[in-house]
């Protein structure tokens, strides 16, 4: 099985020598979509092939506009389809698209086909910046193009190279190799052909995949060595000398936990592509190679066992799972500390930064680099970071620091914060970072991800699974996971012994303080049955409540399809003071510390406006909750981690609101993603012993 999730989702099947009828295979590959469904896509289609006598003689293409029910039903109402004819060996593929070129409509829905005998078909996440270039050329030579996309170009070209190839056997994986070889941009790609029946090809850069297998016998190897050069122009089949028989194979992009779900109802046997390697199953057997061997590149992929049950990643009795991920943060906080801090004797040990510390204490400054909620992460302790470690303290958003050609230099230390481990825009930061010789330390939700392989050291925050439509649990735990950090960099400093002392005290309080807060859901969805007819929100505040102020309204945005906006309360007079009026919601962030005062102050602006605010503050504050059209009282805790406490009512608030307003919170996948790893997916200990960093020494193998 191959999955994949960003923002589109691919699921394939291929079944060798192990009869499954034209109905079952289906199944299989609707429910794999329906596993892998999420807000936002437009359409959804599959290929299998079209004939139950001759595998070779044609491909059937079935898409739909709207969610994959509709094409179950689309499919399911076809007379022509003979859904018990049984089928020893088949490869079928499917896809759901999120609209990037070309609006939604069958014609731009996946797969794209070659040409009209549907000689190659594709499905494709990701984008492909050069197709311009591409399709000029292509239809120079006489290929016509029926849709808007991008991905098109792909099959008109496996097509126009096996048209002009130098002789008739050439094998499926040199054609894929050639093409890939012609892309520029970010690519999940699997293929079919009916020249190659029962053969399947899938290949990746920028975009994760991941490929399950499953075998009625035990796999003669748990490592599959990586081949250079192997696509022979003039072999019908690539000429392995190591293989990994499966009978079954899954095929699936990975972004957050949904491919887990995808994938762990068939087998829990995995295989992690890397960039630019080329999987190919011939004759029920998997192979992998790659056009040319970089220097410290691994020459296996490791067969890897997940260590999750599908039960793991349902719901249970909640509504969604943002829902059931929101009340699950008293626990993913104590995951996260869990090893890390001894509260007798207030040590905190990151193992993975454990061999690097000293470097780290040398080094100039921190860079924090990460997209929307985990940017938010880098905000939300910028201020405690720099007052522990004594080091100025960037934060960036990933795309923009690249956009800048930003200064990079051999003594900076540069994080990257990504959930899935698999962000794009986090990806290629970090690659430029290591060009230039920096120490690169990442913070993910995801054993094996890419961001994990690629840096020096790194803190997995150990969250747990994470499938819903906006990231909540994995927000707190990145909060914790930076907070921990400038506690072990400040451990040897006696002027932040009381400092420190307070943190850890904090922390230690932090899951009953956040029990609390969860209590108060009914208070809060009240506040959201008056605010879900609004069109517009703004949330306020300043000091740490700051990174608050911009999750918030992220996930305002992000779920309820509702315009807001996060201000920093001190800019209030600059511009924004001009929206306030009796008309407009506004929820500030006042809590007390350093800002108290400031923040009174931008209360009084708001409430001369006749503007009518509603306040997050601590508990007992008589002079806040006068001022108050609604207050949302919280428990007060150590002021770098008063931002934990002050988000939880605002994901709440979003959540109710969506709800609400109608919209389907049910569906799994974060937009910014482009991800698509297991989050919270722990692997077994000798999977990870190839691990060339120090991430294993963080990995939670839990007693309970």
């Amino acid at each position: 099985i191959l999955v994949t999730l960003y923002p589109a989702g691919i699921f394939a099947y291929l079944n060798y020598r192990v009869p499954r009828t034209r109905g079952d295979i289906f199944q299989t590959l609707i429910k794999g979509l329906q596993r892998l469904e999420y807000r936002g896509y437009d359409s959804a289609g599959v290929a299998v092939d079209g004939s139950v006598k001759d595998h070779a003689a044609s491909i059937s293409l079935y898409k739909k506009t709207g969610k994959v029910k509709a094409l179950d039903e689309e499919i399911y109402k076809n007379n022509s389809i003979d859904f018990e004819a049984e089928l020893d060996t088949h490869f079928g593929i499917a896809h759901t698209r999120w609209a990037t070129h070309g609006e939604p409509s069958p014609l731009n829905s996946h797969p794209h086909r070659s040409d009209k005998n549907n000689e190659f078909v594709v499905i494709h996440n990701g984008i492909i910046t050069n197709y311009k270039e591409l399709k000029k050329y292509l239809v120079s030579k006489g290929y016509d193009f029926e849709s808007d996309t991008d991905t098109e170009v792909i099959p008109k070209l496996i097509k126009y190279l096996y048209d002009n190839r130098e002789n008739d056997y050439v094998s499926f994986s040199t054609l894929v190799e050639r093409v890939i070889q012609q892309l520029e941009g970010a690519f999940a790609l699997v293929f079919k052909s009916i020249h190659f029946p029962g053969e399947a090809v899938a290949t990746r850069r920028g975009s994760p995949l991941l490929i399950g297998v499953r075998s009625q016998y035990e796999l003669s190897t748990e490592q599959i060595p990586v081949k250079y050069n192997c696509g022979k122009s003039g072999s019908r089949h690539p000429s392995f000398s190591s293989t990994c028989t499966s009978p079954q194979t899954y095929v699936c992009e990975h972004s957050n936990t949904t491919p887990c779900i995808a994938i762990i109802e068939h087998t829990n046997k995995v295989i992690y592509l890397e960039d630019d390697d080329i999987a190919v199953v011939v004759e029920g057997k998997l192979y992998v190679h790659r056009i040319k061997r970089t220097a410290g590149e691994d020459p296996v992929r490791v067969i890897q066992t997940l260590q999750m049950e599908l039960q793991q990643i349902m719901k249970g009795n909640f509504k969604a799972f943002m829902q059931k991920e929101i009340f699950e943060q008293p626990e993913s906080v104590v995951n996260t500390m869990r090893g890390r801090i001894c509260f007798d004797s207030n040590t905190v040990i990151l193992g993975g930064l454990s061999d690097h510390l000293k470097e780290i204490k040398r080094c100039r400054r921190l860079i924090v680099i990460g997209c929307g909620t985990s940017y938010h992460a880098g905000v939300a302790t910028r201020q405690i970071l720099e007052e522990l470690t004594e080091l100025p303290v960037m934060v960036e958003l990933a795309s923009d620091f690249l956009d800048r050609i930003t200064p990079v230099f051999r003594d900076d230390v540069c994080f990257f914060i990504s959930q899935s481990g698999e962000t794009a825009d986090t990806l290629m930061a970090l690659r430029y970072c290591k060009q230039r010789g920096a120490l690169t330390v990442g913070v993910t939700n995801t054993v094996g991800s890419s961001i994990c392989r690629e840096t020096d050291c790194g803190v997995h925050i150990n969250a747990g699974p994470e499938v819903g439509v906006a990231s909540t649990k994995a927000y707190t735990s990145q909060f914790v996971s930076l907070i921990m950090f400038g506690l072990m960099m400040s451990e040897d400093r006696l002027s932040m012994q009381q400092r420190r002392l307070e943190i850890i005290n904090g922390l230690k309080k932090l899951p009953e303080l956040i029990k609390e807060v969860l209590a108060l859901d009914d208070q809060i969805k009240s506040i959201a049955d008056e605010l879900h007819h609004q069109r517009s929100l703004l949330v306020m505040g300043r000091g740490y409540n700051y990174a608050t102020c911009l999750e918030g309204a992220l996930k305002i945005k992000e779920i309820t399809y509702m315009h807001s906006e996060g201000i920093l309360a001190g800019e209030l007079k600059h511009g924004p003071l001009a929206l306030i009026d009796k008309h407009m919601p506004v929820i500030m962030v006042i809590m007390r510390d350093a800002c108290y005062k400031k923040c009174h102050n931008a209360l009084q602006q708001v409430t001369a406006r006749q503007g009518r605010p509603i306040i997050l503050c601590c508990q007992d504050d008589p002079e806040i909750s006068k001022m108050a059209y609604k207050t949302i009282e919280l428990p007060h805790t150590v002021d770098c981690l008063q931002g934990i406490i002050s988000v939880i009512p605002l994901q709440l608030i979003s959540f109710h609101l969506a709800v609400l307003r109608g919209y389907d919170v049910r569906l799994p996948f974060l937009y910014y993603l482009f991800i698509l790893l297991l989050n919270g997916l722990y692997i077994k200990k000798n999977c990870l012993r190839k691990c060339p960093t120090n991430w294993c020494k963080t990995t939670l193998f839990w007693k309970e």
